[in-house]
C-alpha cells in the first residue's frame, strides 16, 4: 500500500528545501524525496554573494546546510531515492520510488537542472576548480584574471560582458565561423565591440588541464583538428541547462526546453500539482528566485490541502 502525506516535493535543493519548510510549517505532513544529496547546484559554488542576509558572502554547500538544518526543524519526512515516476489517476497524486509508492494530494516539483557539459576529457575534475555555470554567481573570484567562455548564445555573450566587469580579459570559444553566434544582434554587437572580449572562432573544448586548480583549456579547430592550449584562470560553461522533467513527460505541459510551464502561483495546470526553482520556465535562475517560488508553490499547496480536505 502507498504511503500517505498532504505533500510530496520532488527535489532538495533551494526551492524544495524552502516549500519543504513552509509546508511543514503550516502543520502539513510533508515528505521531500531527493535522489543524491540535499542542496543541489547551489553546493557547485565556492561563493554565494548575492543572497541577501550574509553581508562578507557564503560558501554554497554552507548555505544549504544551513536551508537543511531549518527545515528539518518542521517535522519533514526526507527520503533519498529516485523518482520512477508521477501519476495523476484521480484526486491523489501517486509517487513511484523504485521501493515505494506514496500518495499525496499535493506533489511540488522543485527537481531544477543540471548544466550542459562539453564532455571533453577532465571537466569534471575541475568543477569548482576552475569551471563554473554561473558568472554572476562567481565573476568576482577572477578580478584581474583571464577566463574563458564556451558558448555562443545570449547567455553565453550577456556573461561574457559581465565578466568584463572584473575579469582583465575574457576569451570565447565558439564553433561557427568569424563573426556568427547564436546571440541576438545586440548582444552580438555589443561583445564584439568590448575591447576585453577576444573570440576564438571555429574552436570546441577537447580537454581539461591543471594542478589542483584548472590551468589550461585545450581547444580544438573545428575546421582543422589542430589542438593548441590556451592558459586560464577560469572556464565559464554557457552551452545549455538541461531540466530535470523526464518524469513529468506527458503529465505536465512542458517547454520545447523541457521546461515545466507554470502560471505566477506556481500553478502547472493540473491541480494538486506545482513547481518551483530552475525546473520552471523562467527568467532568472538563481537560489534567491528559487526561495520565492518554493514560498509561492507551498502556499498554493496549503490552500489546495484545506480545500481537498474540505471537500472530504
Amino acid at each position: 500500500m502507498p504511503e500517505n502525506y498532504d505533500v510530496i516535493v520532488i527535489g532538495g535543493g533551494a526551492a524544495g528545501m524552502t516549500a519543504a519548510m513552509y509546508s511543514g510549517r503550516a502543520r502539513l505532513k510533508t515528505l521531500l524525496i531527493e535522489k543524491s544529496l540535499i542542496g543541489g547546484l547551489a553546493t557547485n559554488t565556492a561563493l554565494v554573494e548575492n543572497y541577501p542576509g550574509f553581508p562578507d558572502g557564503i560558501d554554497g554547500t554552507d548555505l544549504m546546510r544551513l536551508f537543511d538544518k531549518q527545515f528539518r526543524k518542521f517535522g519533514v519526512d526526507i527520503k533519498l531515492t529516485d523518482v520512477k515516476s508521477v501519476e495523476n489517476p484521480g484526486d491523489y497524486k501517486l509517487v513511484s520510488t523504485f521501493r515505494t509508492d506514496y500518495r499525496a494530494p499535493v506533489v511540488i516539483a522543485a527537481t531544477g537542472g543540471r548544466p550542459r557539459l562539453t564532455g571533453a576529457p577532465k571537466e569534471e575534475c575541475f568543477k569548482d576548480k576552475g569551471i563554473s555555470f554561473c558568472a554572476v554567481c562567481d565573476a568576482p573570484r577572477y578580478a584581474g584574471k583571464r577566463v574563458l567562455v564556451i558558448g555562443s548564445g545570449d547567455t553565453a555573450l550577456e556573461e561574457g560582458i559581465y565578466l568584463t566587469r572584473f575579469a582583465r580579459e575574457v576569451l570565447i570559444s565558439v564553433r561557427h565561423e568569424e563573426g556568427k553566434t547564436r546571440a541576438n544582434k545586440a548582444v552580438r554587437e555589443k561583445a564584439l565591440a568590448n575591447p576585453k572580449i577576444h573570440f576564438l572562432w571555429n574552436t570546441a573544448a577537447a580537454g581539461f588541464e591543471g594542478d589542483d586548480l584548472l590551468g589550461q583549456v585545450i581547444l580544438k579547430n573545428t575546421k582543422t583538428g589542430e589542438c593548441s592550449p590556451v592558459d586560464v584562470d577560469g572556464c565559464f560553461f554557457f552551452i545549455g541547462f538541461l531540466p530535470n522533467t523526464h518524469i513529468f513527460e506527458g503529465l505536465l505541459n512542458l517547454s520545447p526546453e523541457g521546461y515545466i510551464i507554470t502560471n505566477e502561483d506556481m500553478e502547472t495546470g493540473i491541480p494538486g500539482i506545482f513547481a518551483a526553482g530552475d525546473v520552471r520556465k523562467k527568467t532568472l535562475r538563481q537560489i534567491a528566485t528559487a526561495v520565492g517560488d518554493g514560498a509561492t508553490a507551498a502556499y498554493m499547496a496549503e490552500r489546495y490541502v484545506g480545500e481537498f480536505k474540505f471537500r472530504y
